[in-house]
């Protein structure tokens, strides 16, 4: 979870109790006529959306790549210092010889993809309508550095679950967007562009623009906040939520909150040792991301390392990243960011919370059901007492096995606790 900035506010308080022009171009996309928007909503409102990346752009990837100057490393320090050379010697040596684009497209493509406009703004998004009836509606919102993509495993278990092993009665209509300034959907032109503006663009796309009368939402890192921000500020479409992660909003921690007790205040110090230790990317990102992103946008050597250190490091995998992650998976991820010049905007979300964060005042409280899926290897386990100070929990599991990244890693666990949490609300 994005909470360096989090936890310098917490420890404070405890103590006092858009995308400019490209020099390359950028992915291009192009409609189709076999999708059809839904029935209840203007066709020209929903585009239809198809991904076709041009063929200069992966030949000037490969050629990049072919070109990759790495840095020196110090001997068997493996991964101590960031992301180990030898690996991604060897996964840039995939990327550019054996990783085939095309073929993850075409099975992205295989979703139900549309774009439209919010705000000014516009949102690419898949929407893959159940074939059952009476399915509820759930927008799924991805976190950094995932993108829609995250979710292509427990979209085809929510929108079928009965060619899945499920029950029909736990169908959904599933909404993934790319946030803006995430691979294919717009950036923000001007400054601001941070949770609670996405908050509220993803209540029009449902209600408005999908035409939902009430919606179930869910996501994890910026995503759960993104979530968080629905489940306050649009209960009277929200039916509930789904979480793993509580880091935000804080609490109100002020005169006349519950004394912090002894696992709280042992869960904050986890979070300041992980502040000191994993950081280092949050703060740079928070401060000075168009520095950063000289390197990371015209690099996808340094592209990489910077996004595949993540996986490895926020997941349940042991060390080994590949044991949660194929080198498709990864690089599925990291080519979305690339193709689409979409790191920058991304790590400007960092910028904008750190310069606003979310602070609960007296009172102030998420009030929809909240359920919550606590992974053992999330940045910040989820811990119930806090989780409970900003959010009505309805429902608690502590899974067995998982991380940051959980709809990748543990996606029939998360698909269940999902099923299991909005039964009771449709």
């Amino acid at each position: 979870m994005k909470f360096a900035f989090l936890c310098l506010f917490i420890l404070s308080t405890l103590s006092k109790m858009t995308t400019a022009s490209p020099e390359f171009p950028v992915a291009q996309t192009e409609t189709t006529n076999q999708q059809t928007p839904p029935a209840s909503v203007e066709p020209e409102r929903i585009r239809p959306f198809t991904i076709n990346v041009n063929d200069e752009i992966l030949q000037d990837l490969r050629e990049r790549l072919s070109q990759t100057r790495l840095p020196d490393e110090l001997p068997g320090t493996a991964w101590n210092y960031g992301t180990n050379r030898d690996y991604l010697e060897e996964l840039l040596s995939y990327w550019q010889t054996d990783f085939d684009w095309r073929v993850q497209e075409r099975s992205l493509n295989a979703f139900d993809q549309f774009q439209t406009t919010i705000d000014g703004l516009d949102i690419h998004f898949i929407h893959q309508r159940s074939p059952h009836e009476n399915a509820l509606p759930l927008i799924i919102t991805h976190g950094w550095p995932g993108t829609f993509f995250e979710m292509h495993k427990v979209i085809p278990m929510l929108s079928d679950p009965a060619s899945h092993g499920g029950d029909p009665v736990d169908a959904f209509d599933v909404v993934a967007p790319s946030m803006p300034g995430y691979g294919f959907s717009d950036a923000g032109a001007d400054r601001g562009l941070d949770i609670f503006t996405i908050g509220d663009m993803w209540a029009k796309l449902m209600s408005e623009n999908l035409g939902y009368e009430r919606f179930a939402a869910q996501g994890g890192d910026w995503g759960a906040r993104v979530t968080a921000r629905l489940g306050l500020s649009h209960g009277d479409k929200v039916v509930g939520i789904h979480t793993t992660s509580t880091t935000s909003p804080t609490p109100y921690l002020g005169p006349g909150s519950k004394e912090l007790s002894e696992e709280e205040q042992a869960m904050l110090q986890q979070r300041e040792h992980w502040l000191a230790d994993e950081g280092g990317y949050s703060h740079i990102q928070s401060t000075k991301p168009q520095t950063l992103s000289y390197g990371l946008n015209d690099s996808p050597a340094g592209l990489a390392a910077w996004i595949v250190e993540k996986y490895r490091r926020w997941s349940d995998c042991g060390n080994n990243v590949e044991s949660r992650f194929t080198k498709d998976e990864l690089l599925t991820t990291v080519t979305i960011y690339w193709v689409t010049q979409s790191i920058n905007s991304s790590a400007r979300l960092y910028f904008e919370a750190f310069n606003k964060p979310w602070n609960l005042g007296t009172g102030e409280r998420i009030q929809v059901p909240v359920g919550v899926a606590a992974f053992p290897v999330e940045n910040t386990v989820p811990l119930r007492e806090w989780s409970e100070r900003a959010y009505n929990v309805q429902h608690w599991t502590d899974m067995p096995a998982g991380g940051h990244f959980a709809a990748l890693e543990e996606p029939v666990n998360l698909v269940d606790d999902i099923r299991n949490f909005f039964r009771g609300l449709r």
